[in-house]
Protein backbone atom coordinates (compact mmCIF):
# COMPACT_ATOMS: atom_id res chain seq x y z
CA UNK A 1 0.00 0.00 0.00
CA UNK A 2 0.93 3.44 -0.68
CA UNK A 3 1.59 5.65 2.39
CA UNK A 4 2.72 8.74 2.61
CA UNK A 5 4.13 10.42 5.87
CA UNK A 6 1.03 13.74 7.09
CA UNK A 7 2.78 17.03 7.35
CA UNK A 8 -0.20 18.84 8.39
CA UNK A 9 -2.02 19.34 11.99
CA UNK A 10 -5.35 18.36 12.37
CA UNK A 11 -6.46 22.48 12.59
CA UNK A 12 -5.31 23.09 9.29
CA UNK A 13 -6.61 20.29 8.13
CA UNK A 14 -9.83 21.49 9.35
CA UNK A 15 -9.29 24.77 8.15
CA UNK A 16 -8.22 23.69 4.74
CA UNK A 17 -11.57 22.01 4.54
CA UNK A 18 -13.60 25.43 5.61
CA UNK A 19 -11.77 27.37 3.27
CA UNK A 20 -12.23 24.70 0.55
CA UNK A 21 -15.82 24.47 1.46
CA UNK A 22 -15.73 28.33 1.49
CA UNK A 23 -14.52 29.02 -2.39
CA UNK A 24 -16.31 27.01 -4.02
CA UNK A 25 -19.41 28.38 -2.18
CA UNK A 26 -18.57 31.42 -3.76
CA UNK A 27 -17.73 30.29 -7.00
CA UNK A 28 -21.43 28.02 -6.78
CA UNK A 29 -22.91 31.87 -5.70
CA UNK A 30 -21.46 32.85 -8.96
CA UNK A 31 -19.15 35.92 -7.16
CA UNK A 32 -16.12 34.87 -9.64
CA UNK A 33 -16.44 35.09 -13.45
CA UNK A 34 -14.19 33.88 -16.44
CA UNK A 35 -10.60 31.98 -15.25
CA UNK A 36 -10.64 33.36 -12.29
CA UNK A 37 -13.40 30.53 -11.57
CA UNK A 38 -11.38 28.00 -12.84
CA UNK A 39 -8.39 28.87 -10.67
CA UNK A 40 -10.70 29.56 -7.48
CA UNK A 41 -12.07 25.61 -8.48
CA UNK A 42 -8.66 24.54 -8.60
CA UNK A 43 -7.58 26.31 -5.24
CA UNK A 44 -10.78 24.98 -3.31
CA UNK A 45 -10.28 21.61 -4.81
CA UNK A 46 -6.24 21.53 -3.98
CA UNK A 47 -7.18 22.37 -0.26
CA UNK A 48 -9.69 19.91 0.24
CA UNK A 49 -7.94 17.42 -1.22
CA UNK A 50 -4.66 17.48 0.62
CA UNK A 51 -6.84 17.81 3.69
CA UNK A 52 -8.23 14.86 3.43
CA UNK A 53 -4.85 13.16 2.68
CA UNK A 54 -3.28 15.37 5.29
CA UNK A 55 0.09 15.50 3.49
CA UNK A 56 1.01 18.67 0.98
CA UNK A 57 3.51 18.57 -1.47
CA UNK A 58 4.48 22.32 -1.49
CA UNK A 59 4.79 21.91 2.38
CA UNK A 60 7.21 19.22 1.87
CA UNK A 61 9.41 20.85 -0.26
CA UNK A 62 10.17 23.54 1.99
CA UNK A 63 10.88 20.70 5.34
CA UNK A 64 7.92 21.31 6.91
CA UNK A 65 6.88 18.36 8.68
CA UNK A 66 4.52 17.39 11.76
CA UNK A 67 5.13 15.17 14.47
Amino acid sequence: MFFIKRNLPHWERALRIVMGVAIGAAVYGGLTTGIVTWLALATAATLVLTAFVGFCPACAMVGRRYL
